[in-house]
């Protein structure tokens, strides 16, 4: 793995744990991140679960590229 597959995957990871945050933490660096309300015309603290769902998936793959073998 180079240079720059590892500087993305690591801005992948840091991302999906953002978004995870976001479900539980109400900061300017959480609200302004949330996935929900770049999506979703009227969101709310209902639609807030979906970046949980979405941070779970970005930083989970983000990972898996991390630990997978590359040749």
């Amino acid at each position: 793995m180079n240079q720059t597959d590892l500087l993305i995957n690591l801005l992948g990871c840091t991302y999906g744990v953002v978004l995870i945050a976001a479900m539980f933490l109400r900061t300017p660096l959480t609200e302004a991140m949330r996935i929900d309300a770049l999506f979703i015309p009227r969101y709310s603290e209902k639609t807030r679960p979906l970046n949980l769902l979405a941070g779970l998936l970005i930083a989970g793959y983000a990972l898996h590229s991390l630990l997978t073998p590359h040749p």
